[in-house]
């Protein structure tokens, strides 16, 4: 893939070429022209480097064939065993819902909840959606409703996990394989699939391209405003970006603006949001207190429980010469959320004390703590396998702790908390020169 500055960006004779337009760089706030892009070309910000387009070739074609076959294997996936335990003659069998019934049948309906969305309902709602999408905009006319199909399936990414399920999966079968016998079912390895499908179909898909086809075949909220791109004599502050589409439009007057192609309401910075993003850090700091100091399970023999706490199965990890995975969990479970709360603060300090200092380090440490946070899920979802697999009546019996509750909110809160925050509150703080939407 050949990568280029807005500028530089030169045509080939063969590929998708995607139209120019003006876009507002959604890290640090600068106002720029893309020029018309042939596949395969990447175009990026002029100021903080990030990727603003990227066209490659069929690209939707290609994201279609990865959202079909990854749904088509996740649904094979939710009705195929996922793993089978046996001890003692006792055979127990889960799949993807067993876990979450568990849980709700322990009386912890929120982690059940939790699990579901994030292993079963977001992933399919977002590939089937997307798939729905990607057949729609082929049709001379697609539905009205497929702009607001889109709208929301850009907003599931952060909450599809299979990825991080995997590797909840992997975690529980290392700690149960030397304890009972243990097949992997078939669901395991569709689910593999659908990981592999999704990341393509992320990689391919062009959201630019949908919306500018569907903005093409007069699939728009409203009348469409041409957008236009400001000069240094008319400044931006009339320039906005839909936080949605990422189309700039210029308007008049103050507030009440929707944006002309997907009708959501158009902000020049997210609303609030240094204020909401320091409630929901500080409400993260609260729950990871109880989050580490309560068991997060309890395994049950013979009647008597050993409570477990997120530090101690990486003790007992340890314990049993398994150092890689007890660097694994430590790094998801422990350092992960420490870092990630640590790099919110960080960001929210400087840009309250107006710093101009390593804005672009800044922006990095910003794109880095919101991709990582979800991995920390990776306890949650064992504990769910294994309060499934795990309940050989008075022999031993794994149940799930108010631990284990707590450190679900303290993830969640921080994915909220990194989507509160605005990167280029920080350079509007530090004045940083270049036009600004």
């Amino acid at each position: 893939m050949t990568h280029w500055p807005p500028s530089m960006v030169t045509e080939d004779a063969v590929g998708d070429i995607s139209p120019s337009h003006p876009i507002i760089c959604r890290y640090c706030g600068l106002l720029q022209q893309v020029p018309a892009l042939v596949a395969p070309a990447t175009a990026s910000c002029a100021q903080c480097g990030v990727t603003l387009r990227r066209v490659q070739r069929n690209a939707l074609g290609r994201a279609l064939a990865f959202s079909l076959s990854g749904l088509m294997l996740l649904l094979m996936s939710c009705i195929m065993p996922l793993m089978q335990v046996s001890t003692f003659g006792i055979v127990l069998g889960a799949d993807m819902f067993s876990g979450p019934r568990r849980l709700e049948d322990q009386g912890v309906w929120e982690l059940a909840l939790v699990v579901l969305f994030t292993t079963a309902i977001a992933p399919l709602l977002k590939l089937a959606g997307t798939a729905y999408v990607l057949l729609a905009i082929r049709l001379p006319q697609p539905p009205k409703h497929a702009r607001v199909v889109f709208t929301w399936m850009g907003k599931l990414g952060a909450w599809s996990m299979v990825e991080v399920y995997l590797l909840g999966v992997f975690v529980a079968y290392v700690k149960l394989v030397d304890i009972v016998h243990i097949d992997v079912g078939v669901a395991v390895f569709g689910l593999v699939g659908v990981m592999i499908a999704t990341v393509a179909a992320d990689a391919f898909l062009d959201r630019q391209a949908v919306w500018e086809t569907l903005e093409r075949k007069g699939v728009v909220a409203h009348r469409f405003v041409p957008a236009m791109v400001s000069t240094p004599q008319t400044g931006t502050a009339s320039f906005l970006a839909c936080e949605t589409c990422q189309k700039v439009s210029r308007v008049v007057g103050q507030g009440g603006h929707d944006c002309p192609r997907c009708g959501s309401h158009l902000h020049a910075r997210k609303p609030n949001g240094i204020v909401r993003c320091w409630a929901l850090v500080m409400a993260s700091i609260v729950l990871y207190i109880p989050a580490n100091l309560y068991p997060v399970l309890t395994v049950v023999q013979m009647g008597a429980g050993e409570p477990s706490t997120i530090l101690g199965g990486v003790e007992e990890l340890l314990a049993a010469k398994m150092y890689p995975l007890a660097a694994l969990v430590f790094f998801a479970s422990i350092m992960v959320p420490m870092l990630k709360l640590v790099g919110l603060i960080i960001l929210l300090l400087m840009t309250q004390f107006g710093s101009a200092a390593r804005l672009l380090d800044r922006g990095r440490l910003y794109r880095i703590v919101s991709v990582i946070g979800r991995w920390s899920m990776i306890d949650i979802f064992m504990i769910s396998i294994l309060v499934a697999l795990v309940h050989f009546g008075a022999l031993v019996t794994i149940e799930p702790g108010l631990g284990a509750v707590a450190f679900a909110g303290v993830v969640i809160l921080t994915i909220f908390a990194a989507e509160s925050f605005d990167p280029r509150m920080m350079w509007d703080a530090a004045a940083s020169p270049g036009e600004r939407a």
